[in-house]
């Protein structure tokens, strides 16, 4: 009797730890450089399910930039995050390797396709039809750690023109701006502010649409509805791979892999919720850290560069 006592409080307190090493808040990350109002109301669903699914608080730690996500997944500020930045992901590995774990790639619904573009706007009424038409212009950049939104442009610009962002291209514009985010540079377009700036699409689907993904699909649904009326493309980027999911290695292994099922049951059980918070018509593929590398080596070479 004793025995079986003394095996009962065992278990009793075998599951008392298993349970206490359960976080109860899990912390979700969101990158920077959108309206910081209609990315929460486009996360709400995302804090439901998981709420739900694991019983845990889900915060949403809305960055303002997209260091602060990743400073997050490199302090454990962060659990998890449904859509990286491919370049702010290479910061996070080249900084530490283990940090995280790539739980997906992004795959768009309607083609397969796993990859967007940088791409050059300016006014659809503007007289630029390439990008040497903006020599001695303003010209916006979103963030340094946005992929379509510094490091795909600047390593073409510095092909095309020579010098660097610090002395804007071998001044081939007359100001080169970092305006925080997509979103910004798009603004900055249409008020005046660059006459041309990047941002990114899928490049798929319907042009009238805002593509299947991209910058222009979220702020039509927000307040520019005529958006791809007013704006023009002059150039694109070569593909770049879409954001890797990514969940902490800090968590406790068992929550960790709960996680990573949780995740996966909100894109096949919630698909609409998915398509919120990820910004595209898009599901979860296989990926994992090869599918990064060409990112992971140009984001090194930046880093070399800056400090040389």
């Amino acid at each position: 009797m004793k025995l079986t006592s003394l095996a009962l409080l065992t278990v009793a307190m075998t599951f008392g730890v298993n349970a206490a090493d359960a976080p109860k808040e899990l912390n979700l990350g969101i990158l920077g450089g959108q309206n910081a109002t209609q990315q929460i109301g486009d996360n709400q669903c995302v804090k439901d399910f998981f709420d739900k699914e694991l019983n845990v608080d889900t915060k949403m730690r809305n960055s303002s930039d997209y260091s602060g996500v990743i400073q997050g997944l490199l302090g454990n500020k962060i659990d998890m995050v449904l859509s990286m930045s491919p370049a702010s992901y290479a910061s996070v590995y080249l900084q530490n390797p283990k940090a995280v774990d790539v739980v997906g790639i992004v795959v768009d619904d309607k083609d397969g396709s796993q990859g967007y573009h940088s791409v050059v706007i300016v006014k659809a009424d503007s007289p630029y039809k390439k990008l040497e038409d903006l020599k001695g212009k303003s010209f916006g950049m979103a963030d340094p750690d946005s992929t379509s939104g510094f490091l795909m442009p600047n390593q073409a610009f510095k092909k095309e023109f020579g010098g660097t962002v610090d002395d804007k291209y071998n001044n081939t514009f007359s100001s080169v701006t970092f305006s925080g985010g997509h979103e910004q540079d798009i603004l900055g377009v249409l008020n005046g502010q660059f006459e041309g700036a990047v941002t990114w699409t899928s490049m798929i689907g319907d042009y009238d649409k805002g593509y299947t993904s991209g910058a222009f699909g979220r702020m039509m649904r927000m307040d520019q509805p005529d958006l791809m009326k007013k704006i023009r493309i002059i150039w694109q980027s070569p593909l770049i791979p879409n954001g890797p999911i990514l969940v902490s290695n800090n968590l406790p292994a068992d929550f960790k892999q709960k996680l990573v099922a949780a995740i996966k049951k909100l894109d096949k059980e919630d698909h609409s919720c998915f398509v919120k918070a990820v910004g595209g018509a898009q599901h979860i593929g296989p990926a994992t850290v090869a599918d990064y590398q060409n990112i992971i080596d140009m984001k090194r070479d930046l880093m070399k560069g800056a400090r040389g």
